[in-house]
Parts: C-alpha cells; sequence; structure tokens
C-alpha cells in the first residue's frame, strides 16, 4: 500500500505568513530543511521524517515526498497545489527546480538552493493569485478553506478577504458549467475538392515554414535548423495528396525519413497547402502523446496567431480522455457533505475554466496533479465507460468533448492518435459520421501493434463486468455510473415494444461477471453461465500453465479443452443471445424513429439518437457478436488467419482477470480495408519503416508486410531521406562481451561504472521491470554519492511523460524504463548523451507471437521485431546536429545479423566492460 499524503483533510494549519513555514528538500539519501529562521540543517531521512512528522513543511509533490519519507500520512504545504491555484493550465516539472525555472528563480544546482528558491517561490504565487483576485475565486478558495485546506489562510489573504466559518452551503466557485462558453451547431460541411499539392509548391511551403514565415498573418516560430533533405521528402509525400484515379486504390506512400529529417515540417507542408486547397481536414495521426504535442507546436510556424490556430488545428482525443462536465457537477455536489473534497475539485475547477480543449491526457493538464489530488478527482472525472448522455445532458453545449468533434469537423489539420483512428474505424466510422479522405500516419511503425490493438477481442471477466456496469450503472450507492435506463428511458417512450426492449436487457445483464466474481471464480462457485464458462477457463490455465505459482500472466491453448469447457462455451453463448437481441431491436427502434421523424428531429436530439445507435451497435455487434463468435468456435478449429487462446492475468501476483482472446494474425488486413482502402491518400511514415537485413527489397518488403501496403491492389509508393546525421563521428555503438547478463549483479556493476563515466545524461533500458527495479536498488546510492539523480519509471510515483520532462531538464540525471520510454523520449543535447540496454530485446514467445512467427517466417520475424527496437532505441540518442553520445549494449549473444539495426558507417565494437567505461568518458569529453 503506497503512502497518501493528506494536503487538505485532516491538516488544520496555523494561521501564519508562509516565511514562518519550514521548508523540506528532499534528496537521495539526505535532506535539507530550512527553519523558519532562515537556519538550512542537512540531515538524514529518518530525521526529516520525523521532522514532517511534527511539522508539517513547505515542500513539492506531497505523495512522493510521503512515499520517500515512509509516511503512511504527511501532512505539508505543497507548492505544486498553490501553483495549480495560482497558474492553471500552466507547465511546470513537479520538482523544486521545475517551479523555481518557470518562475524566474534561476536554476539551483544544491538541495540548499532548491530550499531557498521554494521559500521564495511562495510569495510570487500569492502576488499572482492577488493580481487575478475576483469574488468568484475568492468563493473558490472559501469553499476550499473549509475543507482544511492548508493554503486556505493565506490565499484568502492575498485575495482580501476573511475566512468565513461552518460548512459551506453552496457551490460557489466550482460551478464551472454555469461560465463555459457554448458552442453552436453550423450548417453542414461541403465535401472537399480533389485539387493535388504539386511537389514545387510544398518545397515552397515548406520553406516557408522552415524560415517562420506564415501566410496567416505575422511571424511564424522561430527559424528551424535548414536540411536540404526535409525538401526532398516533403516532395515525395506530396504524392498522397493527388487525386485518387480508382476505387479502392488510395494514392499511398510508405516515407522512411532518418533522424533529423525533420519529417513533421516535411509532411505537415503539402498537408496544409491541400488542406486549404481543397476544403478538407488531414488527419495526422501518431502512436505516442509526446510527439502529438511536438506537432502541435510545430503548427505554431503555420498559424502563429492562436485564434486563428485554434479554428485551423484540433488535437482530437478519444472521449475517456476529456473532463466530463456531468460527471465533475456530480462530484460537486458531494462538497457539501464533505467538503474536503472542495480541495481536489477546486483545483481541477481552476484547470477547466484555463484549459484549452478541456484534455485530462496530456495537452495543457498537469500528469503530476492526478497524484497530488487524487485519481477519483481527476482522471476519474472523464467519460470512461461510454455512460454519456449526450444532448439529454445540461451541460452538452457546454462539453468539451462534443466542441472538439465540430471543430475537428472544419478544421485544416485534426492531430489524433493511432487507437483513436483505427478504434473508430473498426466502429465503421467517426462520431460525426464525417470520415477523412486524407490521413498521415506518424511513427508509422506502431501501426502493426495499434491494429493489433483495435482489431481484437477478449471475453474476460472484466470485459464482461465492465459491460454490465455500462448496462447497469453503479450498482449499489457507490459510483456515478450511469446506466441505460437513465440514457435511454426518454427514447423509448410512448413504444411499448421497445420500452420492453429495454427493459429485457436490463433484466438479461445479470448474467455477466459482478462484484465478487474473483473470489466466487477461486472458491469454484461460479454464478451464471459466463461466470462458469470463466470458472473453467480459469481452471485449463492453471493446469497447463508452465509456472502456475508465479507471479506473472499465465497463459495456454484453447485446445484441447478440459472437460466441460466446450459445454459450458455453448451454455454462455445461449445466455448471451438473450442480451444481444434485444440490443438488436432496440438499435432497429431507434433507426427507424430517425426515418419516421427526419423532418421534426431537432439536430441535438438527432444528435443523440445516432450516437445511442451507434453505441449499442459497438455493444451488440462488435462485442457481443465477438464474444458469441468465440464461444461457438470453441469446440472446433480456430478460424483461418486468427489465434485464439486462455489466459490469466495478474498483478502483484495478484489475479485481475481472466479470459478467452482472439486476435488476428495479421492485423494490418482489416486495417488496410477499414482505413487505407477508403481513403483517398495515406502516408505512412517513420525513421524506422523498412528492416535493416541489407537487402533493399527484403526491407521494403517488411514495411509493407507491416503497415499493410501488401494487402492494397496497387503498389505503395516507396520513398526513403537519409539522415542527415554524421553518426560515425557522432556516436559510439559498444556490445559488452564480459557481464553476464542473467547475473544481476554484474549488470547493475556495468550500469553503475556506465553512468559514472557519462557523468550522469545515461538512459537506461530493460526488457523486464523486475530487472529494473533489481538494477536501481544497487546503483542508486553510488549515484547519490556522485551527485546523479536517478529517475526511475515503475518505481516514481509520476507518469511516464513528466518523468521525462523532469530528465530533459537535468543535463545531468539518469532514466531507467521500459518500451514507454524507448519510444517517448525526445532528449535533444546533453541531457541524454548514453543509452546502455541490459539485453538483446527478444520478443516475448508467447502465443500469439508463435502463431505470427509461423505465419511471417519463423527466425527472420524475430530478427525484424528485435532489430526494429534495437533502431528505435539508438534513434533517441542523436537528435540534433551537435549531439554526441554512446549506444552500449549489454549482451554478449548479441549476434552479427541484427548490426543492421544501426545507422551505415556505424562501427560496432565488440569490448570488454573496462574498455566501454574507458571509451564512454574519452569519447564524451572533459565535460563528462
Amino acid at each position: 500500500m503506497h503512502p497518501v499524503p493528506t494536503p487538505a483533510a485532516a491538516l488544520k494549519p496555523p494561521r501564519i505568513l508562509p516565511p514562518e513555514i519550514p521548508v523540506l528538500v528532499l534528496g537521495t539519501r539526505r535532506a535539507v530543511w530550512l527553519t523558519a529562521d532562515g537556519e538550512i540543517d542537512t540531515i538524514d531521512i529518518r530525521t526529516a521524517a520525523r521532522r514532517a512528522r511534527e511539522e508539517a513543511p513547505l515542500l513539492t509533490h506531497g505523495r512522493a515526498a510521503a512515499r520517500r519519507l515512509d509516511l503512511r500520512e504527511l501532512r505539508a504545504f505543497d507548492a505544486l497545489e498553490l501553483f495549480a491555484f495560482a497558474c492553471p493550465g500552466q507547465f511546470c516539472l513537479p520538482t523544486p527546480r521545475g517551479l523555481m525555472n518557470v518562475l524566474g528563480l534561476g536554476r539551483a544546482g544544491t538541495l540548499e538552493d532548491q530550499a531557498m528558491g521554494l521559500a521564495d517561490a511562495v510569495p510570487i504565487l500569492l502576488d499572482r493569485i492577488a493580481g487575478a483576485a475576483t469574488p468568484i475565486l475568492a468563493e473558490l478558495a472559501q469553499l476550499m478553506m473549509a475543507g482544511d485546506w492548508a493554503w486556505g489562510p493565506s490565499v484568502l489573504a492575498a485575495l482580501g478577504a476573511a475566512p468565513l466559518p461552518g460548512r459551506p452551503r453552496r457551490l460557489a466557485g466550482l460551478d464551472i458549467w454555469s461560465r463555459l462558453p457554448e458552442w453552436e451547431e453550423a450548417g453542414p460541411i461541403d465535401p472537399p475538392s480533389h485539387y493535388a499539392v504539386d511537389p514545387a509548391d510544398a518545397r515552397t511551403r515548406l520553406a516557408d515554414l522552415v524560415q517562420g514565415r506564415s501566410r496567416h498573418g505575422g511571424a511564424g516560430a522561430a527559424t528551424a535548423e535548414a536540411r536540404p533533405q526535409q525538401a526532398d521528402y516533403a516532395s515525395a509525400v506530396s504524392a498522397a495528396f493527388a487525386p485518387k484515379q480508382s476505387p479502392d486504390e488510395p494514392n499511398l506512400v510508405l516515407a522512411e525519413a532518418g533522424t533529423g529529417v525533420g519529417k513533421t515540417l516535411g509532411y505537415l507542408a503539402p498537408a496544409s497547402l491541400w488542406a486549404e486547397r481543397n476544403g478538407g481536414p488531414v488527419w495526422v495521426s501518431t502512436f505516442t502523446r509526446n510527439l502529438q504535442t511536438q506537432i502541435d507546436d510545430e503548427l505554431d510556424r503555420l498559424y502563429p496567431d492562436p485564434k486563428q490556430k485554434a479554428l485551423k488545428v484540433v488535437l482530437r482525443k478519444g472521449r475517456e480522455n476529456y473532463l466530463c462536465l456531468l460527471n465533475f457537477e456530480e462530484a460537486a455536489q458531494t462538497v457539501l457533505g464533505n467538503p474536503a473534497h472542495a480541495i481536489g475539485l477546486g483545483l481541477m475547477a481552476r484547470w477547466a475554466m484555463a484549459t484549452k480543449d478541456g484534455a485530462l491526457i496530456g495537452g495543457d493538464f498537469p500528469g503530476w496533479l492526478v497524484d497530488i489530488i487524487g485519481r477519483a478527482q481527476s482522471l476519474g472525472l472523464a467519460d470512461r465507460r461510454g455512460e454519456c448522455i449526450y444532448s439529454g445532458c445540461p451541460h452538452y453545449s457546454r462539453c468539451f468533448i462534443e466542441h472538439s468533434i465540430r471543430r475537428a469537423r472544419r478544421a485544416d489539420i485534426v492531430v489524433a492518435n493511432h487507437a483513436l483512428v483505427l478504434i473508430q474505424a473498426a466502429m465503421g466510422g467517426l462520431e460525426d459520421s464525417v470520415l477523412p479522405t486524407r490521413y498521415v500516419f506518424d511513427e508509422g511503425h506502431h501501426l502493426f501493434e495499434a491494429a493489433d490493438s483495435a482489431f481484437s477481442a477478449q471475453l474476460s471477466a472484466l470485459s464482461a463486468a465492465e459491460l454490465r456496469r455500462w448496462i447497469l450503472g453503479a450498482e449499489g450507492s457507490a459510483g456515478r455510473a450511469r446506466g441505460m435506463r437513465r440514457r435511454y428511458e426518454d427514447l423509448v417512450v410512448g413504444d411499448e415494444a421497445a420500452a420492453d426492449d429495454l427493459q429485457a436487457i436490463l433484466v438479461s445483464s445479470a448474467i455477466l461477471p459482478g462484484d465478487g466474481w474473483q473470489q466466487r471464480l477461486a472458491e469454484g462457485e461460479p454464478r451464471h453461465p459466463v461466470e462458469k464458462f470463466l470458472a473453467l477457463v480459469r481452471q485449463q490455465v492453471l493446469a497447463r500453465a508452465q509456472r502456475p505459482e508465479a507471479n506473472y500472466d499465465l497463459e495456454t491453448d484453447r485446445h484441447p479443452a478440459i472437460d466441460g469447457l466446450a459445454d459450458a462455451a455453448i451454455e454462455a453463448d445461449q445466455a448471451l443471445t438473450g442480451l444481444e437481441a434485444p440490443m438488436h431491436r432496440l438499435v432497429k427502434y431507434l433507426a427507424k424513429r430517425l426515418d419516421d421523424e427526419a423532418e421534426s428531429l431537432d439536430t441535438a436530439l438527432r444528435t443523440r439518437i445516432e450516437a445511442a445507435i451507434r453505441s449499442l451497435e459497438r455493444r451488440a455487434v462488435m462485442t457481443l457478436g465477438a464474444w458469441r463468435s468465440m464461444l461457438k468456435d470453441l469446440p472446433h478449429a480456430t478460424p483461418d488467419g486468427m489465434v485464439d487462446w486462455l489466459s490469466i492475468t495478474r498483478q502483484d501476483g495478484r489475479e485481475v482477470d481472466v479470459g478467452l482472446h482472439r486476435h488476428w494474425i495479421d492485423p494490418t488486413l482489416p486495417f488496410a480495408k477499414a482505413v487505407v482502402q477508403p481513403a483517398h491518400g495515406v502516408v505512412v511514415t517513420s525513421a524506422t519503416l523498412t528492416d535493416g537485413t541489407g537487402d533493399a527489397g527484403v526491407d521494403w518488403h517488411a514495411a509493407e508486410v507491416r503497415t499493410g501496403a501488401i494487402h492494397m491492389p496497387a503498389p505503395a509508393i516507396r520513398a526513403r531521406v537519409p539522415s542527415p546525421f554524421d553518426y560515425a563521428s557522432q556516436t559510439r555503438c559498444l556490445v559488452v562481451t564480459d557481464v553476464r547478463k542473467d547475473d544481476l549483479d554484474q549488470v547493475a556493476a556495468a550500469y553503475r561504472e556506465l553512468f559514472l563515466a557519462s557523468g550522469g545524461g545515461g538512459l537506461g533500458l530493460f526488457t523486464a521491470i523486475s530487472r529494473l527495479k533489481a538494477v536501481r536498488e544497487r546503483i542508486l546510492a553510488p549515484l547519490d554519492d556522485a551527485g546523479i539523480e536517478l529517475l526511475s519509471q515503475h518505481v516514481d510515483p509520476v507518469d511516464v511523460g513528466t518523468l521525462i520532462d523532469i530528465f530533459r531538464a537535468e543535463e545531468d540525471a539518469c532514466l531507467l524504463g521500459t518500451d514507454a520510454v524507448r519510444d517517448g523520449v525526445d532528449v535533444p543535447g546533453r541531457s541524454l548523451r548514453l543509452i546502455v540496454f541490459d539485453r538483446v530485446p527478444w520478443p516475448r514467445p508467447d502465443i500469439l507471437h508463435k502463431a505470427r512467427r509461423a505465419d511471417f517466417g519463423s527466425r527472420g520475424y524475430d530478427d525484424m521485431l528485435t532489430r526494429l527496437k534495437l533502431r528505435q532505441a539508438f534513434g533517441r540518442l542523436i537528435r540534433r546536429s551537435g549531439d554526441q553520445g554512446v549506444f552500449v549494449l549489454l549482451d554478449p549473444m548479441m549476434p552479427s545479423r541484427l548490426y543492421g539495426a544501426f545507422p551505415e558507417g556505424v562501427d560496432i565494437r565488440r569490448v570488454g566492460l573496462k574498455e566501454a567505461v574507458e571509451e564512454t568518458k574519452l569519447f564524451l569529453g572533459p565535460e563528462a
């Protein structure tokens, strides 16, 4: 159980001025305590914990501090809370240095400097609050003060207001739903024209973007680095913006652009030209949120005026990524009974009134705020279960999600992610039923896994329980979830048959797993046919898994089935029929109503009915239809092109799910059919699109297989633009041959010596979380002795994006991480000058991989996937022409056939650890 700070409830702050509060700054093994009298004490962590228990200090990130101090409860004045109130929607790293930097207090090196800077930050933030004083802000602070907010007295004093006694009687300041701007429906949108983009015009537009010139008024962003290869790239991808010549044959361009080419501006140049000339949007899709932010920043060059950009550029995410105003209102109502809730909700209200688009993931929402106020009062306020009631919601005209959808219809550039684009395609269309005709898929090397997720199915306990919750809402008194009755009851008023179907769905949902299913399955006492089937699935997995006592996930083939499993599958299928059939009838009724009442339905109600149809079809056709198909097939062979298996999912040794899975062996087949084929033009681009065998034909074939181009009737246009970087002189690539990769003491010693040799700026990549944690435990103290901060994914209680931001800002820190870090790091300069990989990242040998390996070509498939991971990792090292870096692989078994993962000209040397350390120290220079 993680320690939970109490920055609000249970803290009764003394009515004192901020300078009288002691300041606490934590290092790895020591801390600095700045007393109210201005004296600085350097103390150990145990002493810091004792003092923090006795006197609430000023610090940053209470939850992280509580965990470091091993305190279940930490009463504190969290400077991040004050910053979130004073500067909502503004970026800040959740550290004393980050706070000092954003407030212009300089760069602090020592813990002592950070303590002084933190003390100086408080009056600055209070001054900003005073400068923004309004009656509403004062009322909000009063509400938060009633919840025992530590900063309440100081904030109210800054606002010139006096604390009021007693509990709050109204939600003043939290009623953001009444103060947000409303959007209005607009007329129909004309379909786009079909004018081509000439390669020469794309080059001209690119030159304007690079030089910071804008055609939309005023100067754009600062001049970018001129790169001849970038113009070649822009010219090549412009072929995707030519008119479509034949049905089902889009203009498909596969474009590999080496790191440093500048592919973002390269494809934005022809994309923006096409959108302007043809009056339609170009959807730019990425795999990581980090790249979405980069693309949004680059578009400042084209649209320097924020108002103009707001009309022309939209970042689209799934509904589950936005703040739901109805959820927020329902949460706010709890404040009257529990004032402590006012603190987290008050900080959310401050952000909601300042946010650009209401997105809780990425954008202007600080990821650390989730840790500060808790998930329930932040990410938990999103519509995560498809419970939206659309125009039936009193806040529909102010809804962040609906506003984003409508802006996207009329934008020139829509920046989305692979998951949204592919899931919507799998559902048969976007929420507004207007399909784009032009796509750019950046990070195209991830399309295969994105398609694998979007076009797969699983009948598991959690997914079935989630469907039950979607149908019934929150059962009992807990939760805000809205069931089908509340969402759809008024849509079937006056039609007895439709009302009966709605009631039949509610009653039939009892066959799905409810609360307590884990215990019932473990004890062999399942209820209803679906739980009985899952209990037998669990039995088969435990009977046949190689190590059923292990703490990790377990899986097994579905054939041959244990006794009773096939019969249980038939019974579960029959039970699901009673749930699926009334859903289909309800869909038909709603569709008929749209047709019968076409002249009288207003836009809002029509939109709501259409949304209800899509939502029901998703559950009836995609979810229940897929489940029933899997159950019917279980006594027989798996359909061609598919692979099925059974699994138990574990987390920290606990069983959290059990189920039956179905995936396409080649998920680019449905991707090509649903997304690429209907489009007019598609660009798939990446720095690592092709393989690295050295045979151009084989390498491009791998790209066509992984992107689905192989399934198109016409061949894709191929374009490859090499990196402008001189990797031979800018990098060193070392394979360490005398470290046993299965001996974690040796592995940790290697990480320690290499990180010390580089003086920080090191990224440690791991193939398993357990290996990361073991190495971290061994190297934390020696790195701290050398003054090198060690950041760790899966250990530090902050999200991956924030960890990378901290790593980027701290030139001499080191970061340990797994796949998400490898894919999300974009750190130019000396902050990243060394990458150490713990071993060759071979693919995990699971049932799905086994099927694909057999289909795509045995060892060659394994090699391709491994080279891709190595190429991606190496590509993090050099981001600018002046960068230098060392790449080290701690695996003596690295085969030479994988050397093609590295850029041409890189000398891959097999050396001992001693030589690797010396080479690292020498190559990175005196600064290291």
